[in-house]
């Protein structure tokens, strides 16, 4: 039976790259994107079907599931990887642009995960992989906004990953470091003038699929000329007294 995945960001860079190498294996992917010619052209080349739709919102969540459902009767992978900077000046702070970072990195992400687990249930299990960051993990001060959102989908992934797995369900994230992708393009000069080596989209996608099969709140830090290595906390101090929290 074929693996069916529902991906995110699909129109270009990291989606695009996830369903190229998701589809060359045999999967049939739903993609989902706010650019709904650019999910089309990449659903005809890889044999999906797409989506226009805005994740922000819990209505295009739960249409892209349904045309999971419907077209192919199940899901069993999750790519949540829709993605936007926040380029936001806290000198000159701009809400609207602050809302549509934090609705589409993190809203998008709890929304799809909302939406996704029902038919990930009734499919027997499968898996759930955000696309994180680098900046998700330590404070990147060039963005504060993504650094936020991101460390806030992390955090998610690593509550949710034990009771999710008791639905048979893994959830884990990728964090890849600067990739050359439409988020970076307009500092792309900058870094290749420095020597400074980007990840391309096809490094951080082969990570994507090593993470559905990862243990339940893998970080996957994601590096150029390094294989893909799972962040470890070095953990916080508890009561002196050695207790331990109670069992919610």
């Amino acid at each position: 039976m074929s693996t069916v995945a529902l991906i995110t960001g699909a129109a270009s860079g990291i989606g695009a790259a996830v369903a190229r190498r998701l589809s060359a294996g045999g999967a049939r992917c739903v993609l989902v994107d706010l650019d709904g010619e650019g999910a089309e052209r990449v659903a005809k080349e890889t044999g999906g079907v797409a989506l226009a739709g805005d994740v922000s919102t819990e209505e295009a969540n739960r249409e892209a599931v349904e045309l999971a459902e419907r077209r192919f009767g199940r899901l069993d992978v999750v790519h949540l990887n829709a993605g936007v900077t926040g380029g936001v000046d806290l000198d000159a702070f701009d809400a609207a642009r602050y809302r549509t970072a934090v609705g589409v990195n993190m809203d998008g992400v709890v929304f799809g995960v909302v939406a996704a687990l029902p038919l990930l249930r009734r499919s027997g299990g499968g898996a759930i992989v955000v696309t994180s960051s680098l900046a998700g993990l330590v404070g990147y001060d060039g963005d504060p906004i993504y650094t936020m959102t991101k460390h806030a989908v992390v955090g998610l992934v690593r509550a949710l990953a034990v009771p999710l797995a008791a639905d048979g369900v893994r959830v884990s994230a990728v964090c890849p470091g600067f990739t050359d992708t439409p988020l970076v393009a307009g500092a792309r000069e900058t870094f290749l003038n420095a020597g400074f080596p980007l990840l391309t989209a096809e490094d951080v996608a082969a990570a994507v699929e090593s993470a559905f099969y990862a243990d339940p709140g893998t970080l996957l830090i994601v590096q150029p000329g390094r294989q893909p290595v799972p962040y470890r906390y070095a953990g916080v101090p508890g009561p002196a007294g050695g207790e331990r929290p109670p069992t919610p």
